[in-house]
């Protein structure tokens, strides 16, 4: 019996891409555009997006909630008034609602028109060579492993989520990459846990010791940090065993890695 010409077709492509990310080379350290290139172009949208990998930016930053029917957008607060024309709880509003607002008019006018985006149309804008650090309320862990798994980008996006959450993705998607978000007071214990649990990721907000930076280093943990919008920040931060620090002001940033070595 002949394999039907679709699964052949399918299989093919399956082997493709997992050829094409065992060649893909993910960056070990650099900048994390917070929320994209937000000082240039209007946060949480594709053109802020494109703009941070344009430049260089080794990670993106970005938010996902739902909506009230369920789909995944980027918004990092939990109501649209602040970055678009409309008003309103996410949780509240449709997938309709919120495409039909306005996410670009109130940061510049210029940018009217622009639109919040979907998780989907978020990775679809981003190459396969980037860190995609991906802000996840709870309650969207599960939906955003899976649509990672089903667009190929495992290798490259992770869950920024609380330890609880994010295990609870994993069990979903075996696969998916974790960024510990759990935030503990005690660094040590947090660096602990992340070490303990297999977490790929850490986003301190708290200087950590340099004993707890090796131990994490030496499981492969990768460490990001909120944030750096100085100079003095970002050198302290990269001296201390950051990888990524986030920033608002990429270009500054940017610039002060280029010249590290």
């Amino acid at each position: 019996m002949k394999t039907p010409i679709p699964f052949i077709a399918l299989t093919l492509l399956s082997f493709s891409l997992v050829l094409a990310d065992d060649a893909v080379v993910m960056p070990q350290c650099g900048v994390c555009a917070h929320r994209g290139d937000k000082q240039y172009y209007p946060e949480n949208t594709v053109p802020a997006f494109k703009s941070a990998v344009e430049k260089g930016a080794q990670m993106v930053e970005f938010d996902v909630k739902l909506t009230k029917d369920g789909k995944m957008v980027i918004m990092h607060d939990p109501t649209v008034d602040r970055t678009t024309n409309g008003t309103g709880a996410v949780a509240d509003l449709t997938f309709e609602e919120i495409r039909n607002l306005d996410a670009g008019v109130k940061f510049d006018p210029k940018f009217a028109g622009t639109k919040v985006p979907t998780l989907e149309e978020s990775l679809d804008c981003l190459p396969r060579n980037v860190w995609i650090n991906v802000h996840c309320a709870p309650n969207a862990v599960v939906p955003a492993a899976k649509l990672i798994a089903e667009k190929g980008r495992l290798h490259q996006a992770f869950l920024a989520t609380s330890l609880k959450a994010g295990l609870q993705a994993r069990e979903a998607v075996p696969g998916i990459q974790i960024c510990n978000m759990s935030r503990y007071p005690d660094v040590s214990r947090y660096a602990r846990e992340t070490i303990e649990n297999k977490c790929q990721f850490i986003q301190l907000t708290i200087p950590c010791s340099a004993e707890d930076a090796k131990a994490m280093h030496d499981a492969g943990v990768k460490i990001n940090y909120f944030y750096a919008n100085t100079p003095e920040a970002f050198k302290k931060q990269r001296a201390d065993g950051v990888d990524f620090p986030l920033t608002d002001k990429l270009d500054m940033m940017l610039e002060l890695f280029r010249n590290e070595k």
